[in-house]
């Protein structure tokens, strides 16, 4: 029988799609941690490529879908614009990646640790709001995980004052202080990026209750 759900498109793809583009995001940010624990051992740059290219293959895979599917169970705005947020996540993790696999040999001192540590969490929240969007009757369980996430962003604003502080002491070389600022805020940027998932996914829920 033909039922009313199928027809709202309530079990197509795009959740999964979605879901899965979520994962990519919190996979990119777990090399990063292994990469910070033992940069001379951990993952290469070829493998938070390898993560950003799985993540752009789900986001084209998502445009297609969208072309070619006549009812979706979320508006394809709202589809593109999640698809889109999520995948500046990877995308801003292989820039740090980058710029810390080039500077790895003169970085020694500043701390990384504290800020990956909150972009794992970040990214565990943004995975867990986006499996949400299956049931849109939790909308009290959407608004904790996204207070998470702002509680979260607001912590790394606080961490990275403390940083900078310490790197404008006038007690480190010039040089490590550029590279050590670049990489402070490329960290910052992956948490900005999860608020900003976090929120079309909080708007998206509101708009479908």
């Amino acid at each position: 029988m033909f039922s009313l759900q199928q027809l709202l498109g309530k079990g197509d793809k795009f959740f999964s799609l979605l879901e899965a583009s979520a994962e990519e995001a919190h996979a990119s940010v777990q090399l990063l941690v292994k990469l910070l624990q033992s940069p001379a051992q951990s993952a290469s740059l070829d493998d938070f490529v390898l993560t950003r290219r799985k993540e752009k293959r789900i986001t084209e895979q998502i445009s297609e879908e969208l072309v070619k599917t006549f009812v979706t169970a979320l508006e394809r705005e709202d589809i593109e614009s999640l698809s889109t947020a999520l995948y500046k996540i990877p995308k801003s993790v292989e820039k740090f990646a980058e710029r810390f696999s080039l500077a790895a040999d003169r970085i020694k001192g500043p701390e990384f640790s504290r800020q990956a540590e909150m972009m794992a969490k970040a990214t565990e929240t943004v995975v867990a709001m986006v499996r949400q969007l299956r049931d849109m009757q939790h909308l009290q369980k959407i608004k904790e995980l996204n207070d998470r996430l702002q509680y979260l962003e607001g912590e790394a604003d606080k961490l990275m004052v403390e940083l900078l502080r310490d790197l404008y002491s006038g007690r480190h070389d010039p040089l490590l202080v550029i590279m050590a600022k670049d990489l402070y805020e490329l960290m910052e940027k992956v948490i900005d990026r999860c608020r900003d998932a976090g929120n079309v996914v909080t708007l998206i829920v509101l708009k479908n209750c």
